[in-house]
């Protein structure tokens, strides 16, 4: 079992910066890959930013490219998605979640997720 427990959320103006960070606990990540997704109200949940943990690849939506960069701290088990730039249609639910499957098709670990709220 891998928990997932994110942070770092709030109300931000157009314009202003974020850093979300995800903690994992339960397992090692070696061999997992992290995403972060969202869901704004009325939506489906959608892609944001994927990291491979043992390599450090990183993949992007193409909404975010350039203004998001995930990371991860080997060393406290955290990914973070630092987001800048932020616009109100990044508004959303930001959840993290973990995926043993290499192709990242199935993600089987979610966290509880953090409200992002980006004012005009």
């Amino acid at each position: 079992q891998v928990q997932l427990v994110e942070s770092g959320g709030g109300l931000v103006q157009a314009g202003d910066s974020l850093r979300l960070s995800c903690a994992a606990s339960g397992r090692t990540l070696s061999s997992y890959i992290m995403g972060w997704f969202r869901q704004a109200p009325g939506k489906e949940r959608e892609f944001v930013a994927a990291i491979v943990w043992s390599g450090g690849s990183t993949y992007y939506s193409d909404s975010v490219k350039g203004r998001f960069t995930i990371s991860r701290d080997n060393a406290k088990n955290t990914v973070y998605l630092q987001m800048n730039s932020l616009k109100p249609e990044d508004t959303a639910v930001y959840y993290c979640a973990a995926t043993s499957d290499p192709d990242a098709v199935d993600y089987d670990y979610w966290g509880q997720g953090t409200q992002v709220t980006v004012s005009s």
